[in-house]
């Protein structure tokens, strides 16, 4: 029977699980535990991605769907001795049946392995800070502004415990202290590999921290594990409205700390998407929109801001991400399918709703000044 790249999906956390569905899932899970080294790796086994495998069912590819283009979620999950085989296999099937390849938030292992071909184009996207959590207590030492949001925090009453991740994602406190983060954002959260749903997935392996001030939580945060690369990333931090200041650099140093216990060596963020010098290997109509979409998309979502919070915590090295599609150039077409899986709209009718909401905001602010 010939596979197909939709033929298994890892089903929503709240949905009957189909025995093959869970058995995909339990294999993709295995070979994550494994072989994954992109930072993206174990967001595979959030609700709504697909997989497809090799024959030996010894890789597997995480993605979705849009149109005649397959997303692929990061990179293939593989030993790095078979990346090249995985993609050539995986692109033939695809290719077989019509549709286009994408890969988003790839990381510098798959760009190197493309560029030797020189049949994919290759596009910045973004970058991720990344940390070793060993240097983690000699950075606060040197850092008297970090230490001050630490010892805010403190003497607000904040205190960081470590949950077990079946527990937190079964708490309501954590789920109001989500709902209210995404209330005070300006517009819906954005989809893909950004949309927050770490604890609705396959959470074993996770871990979470909460921020509690009067027996109240405040805030959290959810790390899953990079294995290939001995460390983790924070792939979520919530806060509620009455979090003290301090409060996420404080959930952020527990969470160093006891990695740097574990002997971990990779700590990351994710992406800040358009994140400042990206963009010059971009083809130059690309760059264009890149720097116009830097510059004012800042009022839909805070990408500046985001940039700024982890610049203070002062990163080891920021490591690009790419988006790689299987063509020469990069087209029109395929930024306006990459566009949708973040938005989960058509794109024109997301930056319509995003100028709507910004021209309500400006005129709101106007008239309550």
């Amino acid at each position: 029977m010939r596979r197909s790249p939709v033929a298994t999906a890892a089903p929503p956390a709240h949905a009957r699980i189909h025995p093959l569905e869970l058995q995909a899932q339990v294999r993709a899970r295995q070979v994550v535990l494994q072989h994954g080294w992109n930072s993206t790796a174990y967001q595979i086994l959030n609700p709504g991605i697909s997989y497809w495998f090799t024959r030996d069912r010894n890789a597997v590819v995480g993605f979705i769907r849009r149109s005649r283009y397959v997303l692929v979620a990061g990179a293939p999950v593989c030993p790095p001795e078979s990346i090249g085989d995985v993609i050539r296999e995986f692109e033939a099937e695809c290719s077989g049946q019509g549709l286009k390849v994408c890969y988003v938030c790839a990381g510098e292992r798959l760009r190197h392995q493309v560029a030797r071909a020189g049949t994919h184009a290759v596009v910045p996207i973004g970058a991720q800070p990344v940390w070793d959590p060993a240097s983690w207590p000699a950075l606060v030492a040197a850092r008297s502004s970090l230490r001050a949001q630490l010892q805010r925090a403190r003497n607000k009453g904040v205190a960081i415990e470590e949950v077990h991740p079946n527990s937190a994602a079964r708490d309501p406190e954590i789920a109001r202290v989500l709902d209210e983060w995404l209330e005070g954002r300006t517009l819906p959260p954005l989809h893909f590999l950004t949309k927050p749903e770490a604890l609705r997935g396959v959470v074993e392996d996770r871990v979470v921290f909460v921020a509690r001030r009067n027996r109240r939580t405040v805030a959290y945060l959810v790390a899953s594990p990079v294995v290939a690369r001995n460390g983790y990333l924070i792939e979520e931090l919530a806060r509620s409205a009455g979090a003290p200041n301090g409060t996420s650099e404080l959930l952020i140093d527990a969470a160093m700390r006891r990695f740097a216990a574990e002997g971990r060596s990779y700590v990351t963020l994710g992406l800040v998407a358009l994140a400042r010098n990206v963009f010059r290997e971009s083809p130059l109509w690309l760059r264009g929109l890149l720097y116009f979409a830097r510059a004012h998309a800042n009022r839909f979502y805070n990408f500046r801001g985001l940039e700024q919070f982890r610049s203070k915590l002062q990163p080891a090295c920021w490591e690009k991400v790419y988006v790689i599609s299987r063509e020469r150039r990069f087209s029109l077409a395929t930024l306006y399918a990459v566009g949708g899986a973040f938005s989960g709209i058509a794109p024109w009718r997301a930056l319509a709703l995003g100028l709507l909401n910004a021209l309500r905001a400006e005129w709101h602010g106007r008239t309550f000044r």
